[in-house]
């Protein structure tokens, strides 16, 4: 028994001639009666009762029947959940990321990859740059979004492509002396308490805190964090540019002249090309 007589089965069913039915399914009917018969004596039952008014399904039939509807529905559940997986539209993303890829990045990127593919599952994991390399070179995670290309173990085997650049400026509480300094001086940083993020979580180039000369450094692991810290008087804290868009009213962000450039944002995954078919729409998406 195929799927095929099932399916015709249920057409003759449901146009009640075999003409008509052959019809419904693109074929002779010579070949549907053909068919049917051969169903019927596969199951050792007479299926339908032919008349002058039409077929009808006997007692038989209704029982074939009533299998051959749930059959066919998961058949063709099965075909449509195979389609949408092929095509990206279903599965699971697995993407880590450090905290300053959610400020300017990610929203955008991740409300139109929902949208477009709504059925994804996504899983998504914050993590230092060093936590998303060791990730994904162990195959826990599919895309990965650091500050700065990956290094270490395993990241050879990566492709990594720059998705955003920041430079880095002062956050001072508005009650401090600086509050109102349009730009501030690299030299005016010399001596005081700076706030910052360690070098595992959002790298500062090596050379740029000791060039710095600080006079007492203290660190958080987040923008929100480093923000709060600045508003509460404790010291400067120093942040990628977009912590702009999320800034706290009780806090100033000063440009800091000459400019000092932070490592860029960098969006790898592996670049065997044997990518499934989710991180490929994803991917797209970030293309585009």
């Amino acid at each position: 028994m195929e799927a095929r007589h099932l399916r015709y089965a249920l057409a003759l069913a449901e146009h009640g001639h075999f003409g008509r039915a052959a019809a419904s399914l693109g074929i002779a009917q010579p070949p549907l009666s053909k068919q049917i018969a051969d169903l019927e004596r596969e199951v050792g039952a007479l299926l339908f009762r032919r008349t002058g008014r039409g077929v009808f399904p006997t007692a038989a039939g209704e029982a074939l029947l009533a299998r051959a509807r749930t059959v066919i529905a998961e058949l063709d559940a099965v075909q449509g959940d195979v389609g949408r997986a092929a095509r990206g539209e279903s599965g699971e993303l697995r993407l880590g990321f450090v905290a300053s890829a959610l400020i300017d990045l990610l929203p955008a990127l991740l409300g139109r990859f929902g949208a477009e593919r709504p059925r994804v599952r996504l899983r998504l994991e914050e993590r230092s740059t060093a936590e998303c390399v060791a990730a994904i070179t162990k195959g826990a995670l599919d895309v990965i979004v650091t500050r700065g290309a990956p290094q270490g173990l395993g990241a050879e085997q990566l492709r990594s492509i720059i998705v955003g650049q920041d430079d880095l400026v002062a956050l001072v509480s508005r009650n401090h002396p600086l509050a109102g300094t349009g730009a501030l001086a690299r030299e005016r940083l010399r001596g005081l308490t700076l706030i910052t993020a360690p070098s595992e979580e959002e790298p500062v180039s090596a050379t740029t805190l000791p060039n710095l000369q600080p006079g007492r450094i203290i660190y958080a692991r987040d923008v929100h964090t480093i923000a709060g810290l600045a508003a509460c008087g404790v010291g400067i804290g120093l942040a990628p540019v977009c912590v702009r868009r999320v800034i706290r009213p009780d806090v100033r962000v000063l440009d800091i002249e000459p400019r000092i450039s932070l490592p860029p944002l960098v969006l790898s995954f592996h670049g065997d090309g044997d990518h499934s078919p989710v991180l490929d729409a994803f991917l797209s998406i970030v293309r585009t």
